[in-house]
């Protein structure tokens, strides 16, 4: 059971599959670590040695993940709204913040739809 960054590794995926567990590592991310640390990709995470889990938890220290990225996207977040850019005023009212249309979709940022009075279709 390998642990890196606080994270448990599911035991039964490959280790470039695995790594993408923690937040901020994704799959040519993951296959990039496990070339610099010397562990073929293929591995499963179960079959990794304690050697070959150490030289991965030296490698992805060497990226900003989990906590830190987390808080860096957070603090970003914050400066846009405070300054006032666009993106931070969408953020601030709920919006899609990248351009997506929202006079049929956006669901996932608008919430719920909102009963308007006296909207009756005019039936013939």
């Amino acid at each position: 059971m390998a642990r890196i960054k606080n994270i448990e590794l599911p035991n039964e995926k490959h280790i470039c599959i695995g790594l993408t567990a923690i937040y901020g590592i994704g799959r040519p991310l993951a296959k990039t670590i496990c070339e610099n640390a010397g562990v073929e990709p293929s591995k499963k995470v179960k079959d990794l040695t304690d050697e070959e889990i150490q030289k991965l938890r030296k490698e992805v220290d060497n990226y900003t993940v989990e906590g830190d990225l987390r808080r860096d996207v957070q603090m970003s977040i914050k400066e846009k709204m405070e300054i006032n850019s666009y993106q931070g005023v969408r953020h601030k009212k709920g919006l899609p913040v990248r351009g997506q249309r929202t006079s049929r979709n956006a669901r996932t940022r608008k919430g719920k739809g909102k009963v308007v009075a006296n909207k009756k279709k005019v039936g013939k």
